[in-house]
């Protein structure tokens, strides 16, 4: 039979996993749903191909190419779609399960882009925002699209 000293030193190592695998989930604030044709996700200098199931953070910013169209689902489930030679950062995303409370900010540099809003704006609308060069969008109903030449 096993001490309690000995079944605790065993368990360590699955509580520090699940504890890393707890704070990555937490910065992931979507993920990849759909990718079509040439998409990229430039994270911390670096541009990775954005494949299907591909976790999305703050500060990442979603490129496009002229065959390329993506797909992304964030934790609040709001929708996001972005069409050919689109480049869309997501500025700032915060989002509490439990009260829907957040905020989440997009920029849209150049594109298109239709979204279809989550709990965060339909808990408090001006929570959300979408920034292209002319203008800032302040969400206000639940499904919209923008183009950016």
């Amino acid at each position: 039979m096993d001490s309690p000293t000995r079944t605790i030193r065993r368990c360590w190592p699955v509580a520090l996993l699940a504890a890393a695998a707890a704070a990555a989930a937490a910065d992931d604030v979507g993920q990849v749903k759909v990718a079509k044709g040439q998409v990229s996700v430039d994270r911390n200098g670096q541009s990775l191909p954005a494949q299907v199931g591909m976790a999305l953070a703050a500060a990442d910013v979603v490129k496009t190419g002229a065959d390329g169209s993506v797909g992304i689902t964030m934790r609040d489930n709001s929708r996001l779609s972005a069409g050919p030679n689109s480049v869309l950062a997501l500025d700032q995303f915060e989002f509490d399960a439990t009260t829907h409370q957040g905020r989440f900010e997009a920029s849209l540099q150049r594109g298109t882009l239709a979204v279809v809003s989550g709990r965060i704006a339909r808990q408090s609308p001006q929570a959300m925002t979408v920034r292209t060069p002319s203008a800032v969008l302040g969400v206000r109903g639940t499904d919209f699209v923008v183009a950016v030449p």
